[in-house]
């Protein structure tokens, strides 16, 4: 049987290894960025370039966008050369980016205006997981249109879940995130404890990584910070913007309004670096 065809737009931190899982499994992949520099590794493996996404949309079956915000996903949409001013019928975009459960449910009712299919499916994981495909998709959508796609969505991640109709995933995705904002703060503010009463943060992450605590998240966060690695994987902004998102939606509960609150007060001096970069802005906390 004959694969489907799939366009991709973002080509950043995470999407050019997401993309590159697709390529290695034999997908014909169209791409688009705006930045088109950015999609010279992808064409040098066999990829081939949209000059804007209309262009993407009339090339594919399948397109698949993994961009930062709402404000981007409205001008890949909506604006001059936008999926929507293609006018094609058929076609599944798949958003995998961190959104609004809002922009999800406006963008489905113009594809399904258009006869188009509208999935979210944001991922669990940073670029570690998506350069393994081994991200935890979590999509929201039509049943069957999921079912159609999950295996190309299985060759991104090791596993594909839909957790009801359109947003559900962005839902489901704010709450993850949240989760992991709370789990950010407790790792930086044990590492800074340990450091206040002389501890030595390597033999204090021995200890952790051997305990009913452990997991890849903290294993991978504290060897950054022994390092001193708060190269961006997933940055301290964009969980003030995710954090802010679920605020929208209704996250009410005190250790995540503490942590919006004190990720948004880091993000002055350290918002490009990575989230484990909320350690250093608790040097001068107390």
């Amino acid at each position: 049987m004959t694969k489907l065809t799939i366009g991709w737009i973002g080509l950043g931190t995470m999407g050019i290894p997401m993309a590159n899982s697709l390529i290695k499994s034999g997908y014909e992949l169209t791409v688009y960025n705006r930045n088109p520099d950015k999609a010279q590794t992808l064409q040098d493996q066999g990829a081939v370039l949209a000059g804007s996404p209309a262009e993407l949309m009339s090339k594919v079956d399948i397109v698949i966008i993994m961009v930062t915000d709402d404000k981007a996903i409205n001008e890949i949409f909506e604006g001059a050369n936008g999926l929507l001013s293609s006018q094609n019928q058929g076609k599944t975009i798949i958003n995998m980016s961190t959104v609004s459960p809002g922009i999800s449910i406006h963008m489905q009712a113009l594809c399904s205006q258009q006869g188009n299919h509208y999935l979210d499916a944001p991922v669990s994981g940073s670029v570690k997981q998506a350069t393994e495909a081994t991200l935890v998709i979590i999509a929201g959508g039509d049943a069957q249109v999921f079912e159609k796609v999950k295996p190309v969505l299985e060759t991104i991640g090791k596993l594909a879940i839909r957790f009801g109709d359109v947003a559900a995933g962005n839902r489901v995705k704010l709450i993850v995130n949240t989760f992991l904002a709370i789990q950010a703060q407790a790792l930086a503010e044990a590492m800074r404890f340990a450091e206040d009463l002389q501890v030595d943060k390597s033999e204090l992450m021995n200890v952790l990584n051997n305990s009913a605590l452990a997991s890849p998240f903290i294993k991978i966060k504290g060897e950054a910070i022994v390092r001193g690695n708060f190269k961006p994987a997933f940055s301290l902004n964009n969980i003030v913007k995710d954090l802010k998102l679920a605020e929208d939606i209704g996250l009410n509960y005190p250790l995540g309004k503490t942590a919006l609150d004190s990720y948004q007060s880091a993000a002055s001096n350290h918002g490009l670096e990575d989230i484990i970069g909320i350690f250093n802005a608790l040097k001068n906390a107390n």
